[in-house]
């Protein structure tokens, strides 16, 4: 089964201390979508580079498809990337996010 986790708006509560695999999981890759790296003291690689911000539209959407797959790869080990889909706010002009779709590795049925 896969599941579809959006950067754009992730302002939903944290929950610590998740002990459901795949609620657990979803946020994890949630919060990799919506960390800079280099913004979080002593875990300095966490998050994405975001170098696709400043590009032009076209070379930054295959950018930053790229700069997920690796992070989700690398944080999250029980994720496994489906796709990821870049999407454009309609309210903020310009402002490219990623809409990932993931399966759960390990998932009970």
């Amino acid at each position: 089964m896969s599941y579809t986790v959006s950067a754009n708006g992730q302002s939903g509560s944290v929950t610590l201390n998740e002990t459901e695999h795949v609620a657990a999981t979803l946020q994890e890759v949630a919060v990799v979508l919506s960390t800079r790296q280099g913004s979080i003291p002593l875990y300095r690689n966490f998050g994405l580079p975001m170098r696709f911000l400043d590009m032009p539209s076209t070379a930054g959407e295959s950018v930053m498809v790229a700069e997920v797959t690796e992070a989700i790869q690398e944080f999250v080990p029980n994720a496994e990337v489906v796709r990821v889909i870049p999407k454009y706010d309609g309210e903020n002009l310009g402002r490219l996010y990623p809409v990932v779709e993931v399966s759960i590795l390990h998932e009970e049925s």
